[in-house]
């Protein structure tokens, strides 16, 4: 098992920068990849990015693609998202989700869908006002 906590949102203007976080604690040895989804009411959950555990190899949604940056830190066991700068469609509930390693290799390219996340924290509120 693999637990994960979010922590960093809040309620910012447009044009303002937000970094979230996500500390992972369990089987972290395992993780093969993390990623950052994000939810707003009355949509699906929509993947934002993803890292690659070992290499940090990242992936980027193109609607975030040049203002989202992914990092991960693996002495810490923690993964961020630095968003910069934000926009009021980027209000959603963001969620850090983690899997762990796949019997076969996956392109984190692909990994878009949440089905492919075993792992989830509770989720953060971000809020872009105009």
């Amino acid at each position: 098992q693999v637990q994960l906590v979010e922590s960093g949102g809040g309620l910012v203007h447009a044009g303002a920068s937000l970094r979230l976080s996500c500390a992972a604690s369990g089987r972290t040895w395992d993780i093969y990849a993390m990623g950052w989804f994000r939810q707003a009411p009355g949509q699906e959950r929509e993947r934002v990015a993803s890292i690659r555990w070992s290499d940090g190899n990242p992936y980027y949604s193109d609607s975030v693609k040049g203002r989202f940056t992914v990092s991960r830190d693996n002495a810490k066991n923690t993964v961020s998202l630095q968003m910069n700068p934000l926009r009021p469609e980027d209000t959603a509930v963001y969620y850090c989700a983690a899997r762990n390693h796949p019997a076969q290799l996956i392109d984190i390219a692909t990994m878009t869908s949440p089905s492919y996340y075993g792992y989830w924290g509770q989720g953060t509120q971000v809020t872009v006002s105009s």
